[in-house]
């Protein structure tokens, strides 16, 4: 099994390095995502920003919290950017045309090929400029170094970014029908806005409900909420196992329903 994961981890750094020479081969397009990426957070910090110099707190979120929390959610929504989204984003293409039969004889797993084999690295700064962003936070905040807390913070991060992956192949599943998914990637959309906020927001009787439903019925709330509030808020090992149960169950179901997916899948020679 360590050799299978050793394998498929070269390949994911062979995949690596070949978009990144095809992205270095349009230098000017790389740098302009690169900057719009850079100013959409600039836009984001300077609207926040202004926020607090108007108040303490968002919904019970210091400042300091409140950015680490925004510096998670860029750091997550990046690495999803990166690896994911492109390749999810032209599956519909690939059924349409038919071209998903050459993946299809490759000896190699599907999902991996046909959700990994190209990375955005024009999204990738996201990452960096996320981990600055909490780095910068937690100075400010003078947080203590509290071993638990970052393994809680590790476990959930992860447990957040397979949440997030699941989602985003489900509805990538859904392209075998549908062909066309344009309208399932604005759903996509939709659901990464939502991870954009404290789930503590969703105040009052009708927010209050709908803040239950996208936490414990469909968990997107989860995932850039529990590496946060794990990290500069309250420590709920309840809500880190729940967390952890909602990752495993989101994995099974997504490939299952990729699986049957391909199965419905009509070849171009069909």
């Amino acid at each position: 099994m360590l050799s299978g994961i050793l394998r498929y981890l070269r390949m994911l750094g062979g995949l690596a390095r070949y978009t990144l020479a095809r992205e270095m081969a349009f230098r000017g397009n790389f740098l302009v995502k690169v900057s719009v990426e850079l100013l959409w957070m600039g836009i984001l910090i300077a609207f926040y920003e202004t926020v607090f110099g108007k108040t303490d707190q968002i919904a019970g979120w210091s400042k300091p919290d409140y950015f680490f929390f925004i510096g998670c959610f860029f750091t997550i929504n990046g690495l999803i950017e990166t690896f994911f989204l492109e390749n999810c984003n032209e599956f519909a293409e690939l059924v349409r045309t038919g071209d998903l039969d050459f993946l299809l004889l490759k000896p190699i797993d599907e999902q991996f090929l046909i959700s990994c084999r190209r990375m955005d690295w024009g999204t990738a700064p996201n990452l960096l400029m996320g981990a600055i962003l909490m780095v910068v936070a937690l100075i400010q905040k003078g947080w203590m170094f509290d071993p638990s807390r970052v393994a809680a913070f590790i476990a959930t991060f992860t447990f957040g970014v397979a949440i997030a992956y699941s989602f985003m192949m489900i509805l990538t599943s859904f392209s075998v029908w549908m062909v066309r998914n344009q309208s399932l990637m604005e759903m996509w959309w939709l659901f990464s806005s939502l991870a954009r906020y404290p789930r503590q927001i969703f105040s009052g009787r009708g927010a209050e409900t709908l803040g239950r439903f996208f936490t414990f019925v469909v968990p997107i709330l989860l995932v850039s909420n529990m590496p946060a509030d794990v990290m500069v808020r309250v420590l709920d090992w309840w809500m880190v196992a729940f967390t952890a149960a909602v990752a495993i169950v989101s994995l099974w179901v997504s490939r299952r329903f990729f699986q049957v997916a391909l199965r419905s899948y009509r070849s171009a020679s069909s």
